[in-house]
């Protein structure tokens, strides 16, 4: 079930991000917070929401499934960083994976992946694909 949408305004990562991030490894932990706050500053006013039983935390402008920007995905061996609709967002460097018709993902295996241009330029494409359609994205 999922749980009601709520705004985050600060990095502090709140109970149910903790609660969900519990059961996987410190590693894949604190990959997953560090995926966090990078989507939190790369999407300024995102609505986060845990769906546990899908076992993601998605962010989205809005609070309809289209809305969703991307989402973050705990595995054993890391986090994937699913970006929505990727399909319609330019890839020239083909970071994005899956065989999804929509959407598509980036895998992370350590923090410093989220140092990469490219992924920050994935992540405000998929951002201004919103924009553009009319979303309003809280900035």
């Amino acid at each position: 079930m999922m749980k009601r949408p709520a705004k985050v305004k600060k990095l502090g990562a709140s109970k149910a991000v903790t609660d969900f991030l519990g059961g996987y490894a410190p590693e894949v932990r604190n990959l997953a917070l560090a995926a966090r706050a990078f989507v939190l500053q790369v999407v300024p006013g995102v609505i986060e929401q845990v769906d546990a039983g899908a076992r993601i935390i998605g962010y989205r402008c809005g609070p309809k499934y289209g809305d969703t920007v991307c989402i973050i995905m705990p595995t054993k061996a890391g986090v994937n960083l699913g970006i929505a609709f990727a399909m319609e967002l330019p890839d020239p460097q083909k970071i994005l994976e899956g065989t999804g018709k929509l959407h598509r993902h980036v895998k992370l295996k350590q923090a410093a992946d989220l140092e990469a241009p490219v992924l920050k330029a994935l992540l405000q494409a998929a951002l201004a694909r919103r924009e553009k359609a009319g979303w309003e994205t809280g900035k």
